[in-house]
């Protein structure tokens, strides 16, 4: 990765971080975690018994995205629809106690605010449960939605789109965010869900997973040869500027017009996956802000992600590890 990236280079674009706004759209969730132990089956069923420890409300969805930019320095504006229900209050306080505006934030008290639970026993999720209503946005809610995005993108620097398919990201708003970037010269970064990967035709970038790139390109990635059919098909179908595939323990894989970067994997451990994709986006949002080539994004991007997913929860990361784990896997290919 030295060829795309120097130590001095990642340095320089992290600490760049701190003057970086992204806005982030998408879908706002609370993510619960329900720590414990199991030490028997239940004699009812043949389902382990999780003796609960503790618990612990997390930012999730686009608001973990948010979070994300936050804890790397990056300052954001956000906007999306939560329900008028405790979660929702709960979701606004965290962003508030983080310093981050919720301004941007739609109440609509006909929605519940989604939340995810985990049951988490000795590092491992044991279930998950969601609480949501994943019907389109009421046109009201998404007018406003709209509204804050014309004002509030005039101030950033590039727009995520978080999509979870939870209702408000929509064709249209896609089109008119991208619209409305295109106009005015800023980047548009979309983390993607497949029953909506027509939106994002004409994006600067789109993040799918190796699943998500199997099933919207319609080819079973199995291998490289699988891989490039995918990433080529996508590619073309998108007219993005740029496909980044993320691709778990095998890194991930850059896409762009003249050329197809492969980007192994620094993980060292993997205690839990959940909000590794909003560390992703979120950290290339900020890299590309901040002045970064698309490989040189999405190599601290494959770095960003390969620290959070060694933390158990819904973790983000400082500039402080963002740069120690670039910096120790330069010093061991040196040696």
């Amino acid at each position: 990765m030295r060829r795309h990236l120097s130590l001095k280079r990642a340095a320089t674009l992290i600490e760049r971080f701190k003057r970086a706004r992204i806005l982030v759209v998408g879908d706002l969730i609370m993510d619960h975690f329900i720590w414990g132990r199991v030490r028997r089956i239940s004699p009812e069923a043949p389902v382990p018994v999780v003796e609960v420890t503790s618990e612990s409300l997390l930012l999730g969805g686009s608001a973990n995205v948010v979070n994300n930019i936050h804890s790397l320095g990056g300052s954001s504006l956000v906007t999306g629809v939560i329900g008028g229900d405790d979660d929702g209050r709960r979701l606004v306080k965290a962003l508030k106690a983080k310093g981050i505006s919720a301004a941007g934030i739609i109440v609509d008290p006909r929605r519940p605010t989604t939340i995810k639970t985990r049951v988490i026993a000795h590092s491992q999720q044991v279930v998950r449960f969601d609480r949501e209503k994943k019907d389109r946005v009421e046109p009201e809610s998404f007018a406003r939605v709209l509204n804050y995005i014309r004002k509030a993108v005039k101030s950033a620097d590039l727009v995520v789109i978080s999509d979870y398919a939870k209702g408000l990201v929509t064709e249209t708003l896609v089109e008119e965010t991208r619209d409305i970037c295109k106009s005015l010269g800023k980047p548009v970064a979309v983390d993607p869900k497949v029953e909506h990967f027509d939106y994002y035709r004409g994006v600067t970038v789109v993040t799918p997973n190796n699943v998500e790139a199997s099933q919207a390109s319609g080819v079973d990635i199995t291998d490289d040869a699988s891989l490039h059919r995918a990433g080529e098909v996508l590619f073309n179908r998108l007219g993005c500027g740029a496909l980044l595939i993320t691709r778990g323990e095998n890194g991930m894989s850059l896409f762009e017009a003249d050329s197809e970067t492969h980007i192994p994997t620094v993980a060292k451990e993997v205690f839990d996956v959940s909000g590794a994709g909003d560390t992703v986006i979120g950290t290339l949002a900020l890299a590309l802000a901040s002045g970064a080539n698309f490989k040189e994004a999405a190599v601290l991007a494959n770095f960003a992600a390969g620290v959070v997913v060694g933390k158990v929860g819904t973790a983000t990361l400082t500039p402080e590890e963002l740069r120690e784990a670039v910096s120790a896997s330069l010093r061991a290919k040196a040696r």
